[in-house]
Order: structure tokens, then sequence, then C-alpha cells
């Protein structure tokens, strides 16, 4: 097949949420194609999409995710409009996507990873730990407020939502003490110095995917397909494939708190998974190794065992 470039006139549409952080992902995302292919910047077009979970009002509001919609709330337009070809891409934080996608459209391709740690953020203490008992720690993550719960029962979680600048302004205005940002993300904004520390894995296991820019296409887009290609990390890729099917067969909504990483050393694949009560009351955890073309199965595998020691009455919440 003849692999036809975007070029000014006829440019690569590239969709995005319009938050900071998503327009830095969109133009990482350019860059490394316009690199890859020797193209102009101008060979591409960033097109801005305002999805349903970008509403300021339930921003302001602190409101769940789960109440309004859970996390298609950050994909649902911009994939509607890959689907009606007003985009050729669209760029995401692979933590917020769902484990399917509709029907037409595949995710296929991975960015290398960046830091998969969250960070801790406060304008008052420098750790988590240096928190005085009652103190209030704020998140709109189901994962960290239950983690958050299970291990520092003295400490008091709210709702909070937006993006890092917006939490940044509720932190100044004493909404809370403290709170969680991804430390991939401040590092692609180059606000590193917003951590007052990071939370290793040990201590607090990331998102599914955390750290992670995937990139979605139509299915029947052959062209971009081979273009997306040059982009790919593999490792990440193997890494994803485990942490995704864990995820799937786990819950694939953002209604259960679930934490999972993958980890290489050379052909050996580590994956580390978590799935907690809304409380923190219990916790189950579960740490495999296996080959690393069987990351999928052992995700699968984990999930079901770890579903199995639950029982019935874990999910009780729901």
């Amino acid at each position: 097949m003849t692999l036809t470039l975007p070029t000014p006139a006829a440019p690569l549409k590239i969709g995005t949420r319009g938050s900071p952080l998503a327009l830095a992902q969109a133009h990482e995302t350019r860059d490394r194609l316009a690199k890859a292919f020797d193209l102009p910047p101008e060979a591409f077009e960033i097109v801005v999409i305002h999805t349903t979970g970008d509403n300021q009002r339930l921003i302001d509001a602190d409101q769940p995710l789960k109440t309004i919609g859970g996390k298609g709330l950050f994909t649902r337009e911009i994939e509607q409009a890959m689907l009606d070809g007003g985009i050729d891409i669209a760029v995401h934080s692979m933590k917020d996507m769902p484990v399917l996608q509709p029907e037409g459209l595949v995710l296929d391709c991975y960015l290398p990873r960046e830091d998969v740690r969250d960070a801790f953020v406060s304008l008052k203490v420098d750790t988590l730990a240096d928190l005085p008992e009652g103190a209030e720690v704020g998140s709109s993550s189901l994962r960290r407020r239950a983690q958050l719960l299970h291990r520092f029962p003295h400490l008091k979680v709210v709702e909070f939502r937006g993006n890092v600048q917006t939490r940044m302004k509720k932190l100044g205005d004493g909404v809370a003490d403290a709170t969680f940002l991804a430390m991939a993300g401040l590092n692609r904004l180059g606000m590193a110095d917003v951590a007052r520390s990071t939370m290793e894995p040990d201590d607090m296991l990331p998102a599914v995917a955390q750290g992670t820019i995937g990139i979605e296409r139509r299915m029947s887009d052959t062209n971009t397909a081979t273009l997306l290609e040059a982009l790919h990390d593999s490792v990440t890729g193997q890494r994803l494939t485990a942490e995704r099917a864990f995820l799937a067969a786990l819950d694939g909504s953002c209604e259960t708190p679930i934490a999972g990483l993958a980890e290489l050393d050379g052909g050996t694949l580590r994956l580390r998974g978590e799935v907690l009560r809304p409380d923190g009351s219990e916790v189950i955890a579960e740490d495999r190794t296996c080959p690393i073309e069987d990351g999928a199965k052992l995700g699968q595998d984990m999930a079901r065992d770890m579903l199995a020691q639950a029982g019935p009455d874990f999910f009780s919440w729901r």
C-alpha cells in the first residue's frame, strides 16, 4: 500500500480535550509524527472538542464522576467526532479510557510511558504522613480515595475535580488540605515542582495505564494505522496489555477502586493489582509474574482469582 502523508493543504486532524494537559499531549503526538515523517507542524491540525466531563459547572460542584457518566465523560464526544469523520485520530490519557472502544474504533498505539507514580500536592505539608488527624484530602479518584482511607483512616476525603490549574486554585481556596495528581501530567506540563513528594507504587499502587498517552483511530483507516506504527512503543504496549486485561476482567467501569501496574524485567512481566472497597475497609491484592507474552492471560487469571477471594459481599456497596 502506498502511504499518503498529510500536508498543510490536507492535514491530519488530531482530536483532543481542551485542558492544558490534553493539549500538551496532543502537541507531543503532533511533534512525534512530524519528526517521524519529516513533516512541518502545519501538516497537522489540532481540533479541540469540549466533552461532558469538561463542564465547568460539574467541576466547580465537585460532582462524583460515577454519578454523571463515568470514564466515558471524557471520550464520548471525541469518539463521535472521529466516527463522523471530523477528526482522524484522538489523543487520550489512557488511565481515563474505558476498556472497550465503540464499534469501528481501535486503540493500539501508545507513546512511551511516563512516570507512573502519584504526586502528593499540598500548600501546607511535604508528605502525606505529615497531615494531622482530620485533615481533608481532595480527590475525584475512587482508587486514591479508597487507598487513602485504607492506609490513613485518620484522614478525611472530599470530592475534588478539575485540571491541574483548577485543583491548585481549590487548594489555595482551602477546599482541601492536600490532593494527588499524576506525576506524568505534571512532567508533561513542566510543573514537576508542584509535587511536594511522590508516592511509590509500594505505598500507592497507580491506576491502570497511568502515565500513558494512547492514540485512537478508525479501524478502517489503514493509512493512519501505518502512520501510527512509527510512534507505537512496544514495551508500553506489553505492559498495558496485561494491565487492561486485568481491569477488563475485574470491572472496566469507574465504579470500583482498582489499581494495577505491570513492569518488565528481561523476558519476565510482573503484575501487581488491587481492588478495594470504596470506604477503604478491605483490600484484596495480588503480585504475580509470567513470561511477557502471557501478560494478557495473567491479567485475566489474576482478576478471576481476586474476584473469587472477594466473594459477593465485597461488592455489596454497588
